[in-house]
C-alpha cells in the first residue's frame, strides 16, 4: 500500500518523459496522458478509502527514516484533495483534447502540451503528500515551470506580459520560501514537518510569531490572498480556457492546502489566527467588489476566485474543528466548481467569439446546454441550497457563531455579504450573456475538424468534460453527509497532530 503514495507523482513524470519521445504521434500522446491520469484517479480513490478507514500511509524513500530521509505522507486531507484534483485534471485534459483551439483562433495542439500538463499534475500531487518543507518547495517549482510553459502557449505580447507577471511574482515567492526554509532550519535544525511541529514549540514566542507570519506571506502569495492577489486577475484570463480552469481549480488551492497543513501542524499561534481572520475579510470583500466591476467574463471569474479563497481562510482562522472542517469542505467544493465555471466560460467565449459581456446575448436560446452548464455551478458558487457551496458556508457560519469573538462575527458578516455579491456577479453574467436577443454564433473556421454538438461549435469532449465537472459539484452535494463526517475527522487529526507525528517519526527519534 505504501508504494501507491509515490505513483501519483511518479506516473505523470514518467508519462511526461514518454510523451516527449512520442512527440511525432500526438494521438498516442493523448491516449498516454488520459491513461496516466485515469490510473491516478483510481489510486487516489484507494488512498481515500484506506486513509479514512486504516489511518495515514507513510513512505520513507530510499529506506532512510524520518527526519533524515524524504518522507511522503498520505492522510485523510491529502488523499481527499488528491482525488478531487485528479478528477479535475482528467476532465480538463479531455476538454483540452476536444478543444484543439484557443478562445480567439484555431491552432493544432502542439506536442509540448501533454508533457507540460503531466509535469504540472506531478507537482500538484507532490505538494499534497510531501512530508518536509524542502520538497514542498520542489513541488512549487515543478508547478511553476510547467505552468509557465502552459500559460505562454500560442504566444502573444499580451500573454507574455501576463506570464512575466506570473513568473516574477512566483519567483519572488520562491525566494521568500527559501528564506523561510533557511530560518526554520537555523532555528530548529529540521525541515521535516512532523519533527518541526515538536521543535517549533521550543522557540521563543517572538521567533514563533515572526516565522509563522513569514510563512503566511509565502503561502499567501501562492493562494492569492488580498493584498497579495494582484497578479492573478492579470495572469489567468489570458490563458486558454482549459489552462485557466486547471490553474484556478488547483494552483491556488495548493497554496490553501499548505496554509491549512502548516498552520495546524506547526504554526499554531493566536496572533497568526487573528491575522488570518482579518486577511480573510479583506480577501472576501475586495475580491467580490472587483468581480462586480468587470465586463470580461474571465476576469470576473478570476476575482471571484480570489474572493472565495477568503472563505477557506475564514475557516482556518477559526482554529477550531468546525472551522477547519468548513475550510476543507469549501476547498473540495471550490476546486470542482471553479474549474467547471472556467470550462463553461471556454464554451461560452468560443461560441460568441468574445469575453465581453456587452458583446454577448441570447446564448440561452442558441445553446441551452451551455446555459444549464453555467447555471448549476454559478448557483453552487453563490451558495444557493441545496448545493455544496451552501453546505460548506453553513459549516463556516456555524464555526463563526460558536467562536463568539469580534473577528469571528466580522468574518461571518463578510462571508454573508460576499455570498450576495457573488450571486449578483453571477446574475450579471447570466443577464448579459444568456438573456436578450439571440446573436449569430462566432463563425467556425473549420467545422469539419471536430465532432460538434447540436448547432454549436463545441466538440463533444469539451461538452463532456464540462458536464463531468458540473456533475461532480452536484455529487459533492449529494454525498455531503459522509464527506462532512470525513472532513471533520480530518480536521480533528490536523489540529491534534499526534497521529501524523506518530506515523512519520520512528521510535527513538529525539523529540
Amino acid at each position: 500500500m505504501t508504494v501507491l503514495i509515490a505513483l501519483p507523482v511518479l506516473l505523470p513524470l514518467l508519462g511526461a518523459a514518454l510523451s516527449l519521445i512520442l512527440g511525432r504521434r500526438p494521438d498516442l500522446q493523448r491516449v498516454l496522458a488520459l491513461t496516466v491520469l485515469s490510473v491516478v484517479v483510481v489510486i487516489a480513490s484507494v488512498l481515500v478509502h484506506h486513509t479514512d478507514t486504516e489511518g495515514p500511509i507513510v513512505l520513507q524513500l530510499g529506506g532512510y527514516a524520518a527526519p533524515f530521509g524524504i518522507t511522503l505522507v498520505a492522510d485523510r486531507l491529502a488523499a481527499l484533495l488528491l482525488l478531487v484534483s485528479a478528477v479535475v485534471t482528467l476532465a480538463v485534459l479531455v476538454f483540452s483534447i476536444g478543444q484543439r483551439v484557443t478562445d480567439y483562433g484555431r491552432e493544432t495542439v502542439s506536442t509540448t502540451f501533454q508533457p507540460a500538463y503531466l509535469v504540472l499534475c506531478a507537482g500538484v500531487s507532490l505538494a499534497y503528500i510531501t512530508g518536509d518543507l524542502f520538497n514542498l518547495f520542489v513541488a512549487f517549482e515543478i508547478m511553476l515551470s510547467a505552468s509557465y510553459v502552459l500559460i505562454t502557449r500560442r504566444t502573444s505580447a499580451r500573454r507574455v506580459r501576463a506570464a512575466m507577471t506570473y513568473v516574477i511574482v512566483s519567483l519572488t515567492s520562491s525566494l521568500l520560501f527559501i528564506t523561510l526554509i533557511a530560518l526554520v532550519y537555523a532555528a530548529t535544525g529540521t525541515i521535516n514537518l512532523a519533527e518541526l511541529s515538536l521543535a517549533f514549540r521550543d522557540l521563543a514566542p517572538g521567533i514563533q510569531t515572526s516565522i509563522a507570519l513569514l510563512a503566511t506571506v509565502v503561502f499567501g502569495i501562492k493562494a492569492a490572498l488580498v493584498p497579495l492577489h494582484f497578479w492573478l486577475p492579470d495572469s489567468y484570463p489570458t490563458a486558454p480556457a482549459p489552462i485557466t480552469a486547471v490553474f484556478a481549480g488547483l494552483l491556488t488551492k495548493v497554496g490553501v492546502y499548505v496554509l491549512i497543513r502548516t498552520h495546524t501542524l506547526i504554526f499554531q499561534n493566536d496572533t497568526v489566527w487573528n491575522v488570518l481572520l482579518v486577511v480573510s475579510i479583506l480577501t472576501m470583500i475586495v475580491g467580490a467588489l472587483g468581480a462586480i466591476a468587470q465586463e470580461d467574463v474571465n476576469r470576473l471569474l478570476s476575482f471571484l476566485l480570489v474572493s472565495h479563497i477568503g472563505f477557506m481562510l475564514f475557516g482556518l482562522g477559526m482554529a477550531t474543528v468546525v472551522g477547519v472542517t468548513g475550510a476543507i469542505l469549501y476547498v473540495v467544493h471550490h476546486i470542482t466548481v471553479q474549474a467547471a465555471l472556467f470550462l463553461v466560460s471556454g464554451l461560452l467565449t468560443r461560441r460568441t467569439g468574445t469575453v465581453s459581456m456587452r458583446e454577448m446575448s441570447g446564448v440561452a436560446r442558441s445553446a441551452p446546454l451551455v446555459a444549464v452548464l453555467f447555471a448549476v455551478p454559478a448557483l453552487n458558487l453563490a451558495g444557493i441550497p441545496p448545493f455544496s457551496g451552501f453546505i460548506a458556508k453553513i459549516t463556516l457560519f456555524r464555526a463563526g457563531a460558536e467562536s463568539a469573538t469580534v473577528w469571528a462575527y466580522a468574518a461571518t458578516g463578510a462571508a454573508v455579504l460576499t455570498s450576495f455579491l457573488t450571486l449578483y456577479a453571477m446574475t450579471r453574467v447570466w443577464v448579459g450573456a444568456f438573456w436578450g436577443a439571440e446573436r449569430e454564433p462566432f463563425p467556425d473556421a473549420d467545422p469539419t475538424d471536430e465532432v460538434t454538438v447540436g448547432t454549436g461549435h463545441s466538440s463533444m469532449p469539451m461538452v463532456v468534460a464540462s458536464s463531468l465537472l458540473v456533475v461532480a459539484g452536484v455529487v459533492i452535494s449529494l454525498i455531503a453527509g459522509p464527506l462532512a463526517t470525513m472532513s471533520e475527522r480530518a480536521a480533528e487529526d490536523l489540529l491534534d497532530g499526534d497521529q501524523y507525528r506518530t506515523v512519520v517519526l520512528p521510535e527513538g527519534v529525539p523529540r
